[in-house]
């Protein structure tokens, strides 16, 4: 059994295939400015994704009970925590509070 994902090597209609670690092409994309202009946009969201799923961990909250909290459903949760949602700041506060957490946003000058 492979050690590590880049043991892992396969052959594909003639083309030899070789897995690469995320952070591998993380840090190959992040040579090209489209990926890291769109990276930068989304780093915010991500940010306060990983707080809120960390802060929900040490609670010991499964993505049911917190959605209980708050009166709404265990899909909502996991569509939150995957980056697909859109949610609302109303949304990010109510999910802050049943985390025992507070809600900071701040606008500022954006990068030149």
């Amino acid at each position: 059994m492979p050690k590590d994902i880049k043991d892992i090597e396969f052959e594909l209609d003639g083309e030899k295939i070789t897995f690469r670690s995320f952070s591998e092409l993380h840090d190959e994309w992040m040579q090209d400015p489209e990926y890291v202009k769109a990276y930068d946009a989304l780093e915010w969201k991500y940010q306060l994704i990983s707080a809120l799923i960390s802060a929900r961990s040490k609670k010991g909250y499964s993505q049911e009970k917190l959605a209980q909290k708050l009166g709404t459903k265990q899909s909502a949760i996991a569509r939150f925590e995957s980056g697909r949602g859109n949610p609302t700041v109303k949304f990010i506060q109510d999910l802050s509070h049943a985390l025992g957490l507070e809600v900071n946003i701040s606008v500022k000058p954006t990068r030149i």
